[in-house]
């Protein structure tokens, strides 16, 4: 069962991303189309702040195309000044929990890029509280070269065994495609199923 289709206003979207690169250009080069095609489609990004890595690629290329980049950046790494010093706008905040907060309050949708467990865990959060109903904000994984295969896998083996409904993996957008992604959350149809089996 869903929900009855409407076309959601993206003002911003939070994106988690690694603060390292990867290897290789394939993901530098996913990041920086996803900051050119948010910018382009006049989205406004949230992210965690910083020059570092993914996140660093990510906002120089939207910056880059005249987007809007929000930072939010925790204290301990302001202190270590890995802030970007070229965005929009940007505030410091306590710790991880209140940055997650946050992002997650100024974003209309959120983007996991691939990264490392600080990215897996702020998009498991935001997906979790999806499939409670403590927010309504499309979640989506730029799927590049196969990245997050294996953690549909993993989502599959919850729902074979019975500790995920089937129909809460429609609650996650997967593309390859930076431009598809956005257009999907843009028209995503949130699964309406009770969490409890």
């Amino acid at each position: 069962m869903t929900e009855p289709a409407t076309k959601r206003h993206l003002r911003a979207v939070a994106v988690f991303c690694g603060s390292n690169t990867g290897a290789g250009s394939t993901f530098t080069d996913a990041a920086a189309g996803l900051g050119r095609a948010l910018a382009q489609a006049g989205i406004g990004i949230v992210y965690g702040g910083t020059h570092k890595g993914l996140m660093g690629v990510l906002a120089d290329a939207a910056l880059a195309e005249g987007g809007m980049v929000h930072g939010v950046i925790t204290q301990r790494l302001f202190d270590k000044d890995h802030l970007h010093p070229g965005l929009s706008l940007h505030e410091v905040v306590e710790g991880m929990g209140a940055r997650k907060a946050r992002m997650l309050g100024l974003a209309d949708a959120c983007i996991a890029l691939p990264g490392g467990i600080g990215t897996t865990e702020e998009f498991m959060e935001a997906w979790t509280l999806n499939q409670l109903g403590d927010i309504d904000k499309p979640v989506g994984l730029l799927n590049v070269a196969g990245f997050y295969d294996s953690f549909m896998g993993f989502v599959d083996t919850m729902i074979a065994n019975r500790f995920l409904p089937e129909q809460h993996r429609d609650g996650i957008v997967v593309e390859a495609d930076p431009s598809c992604l956005i257009d999907r959350l843009r028209h995503f149809t949130k699964p309406v199923v009770p969490k409890w089996m």
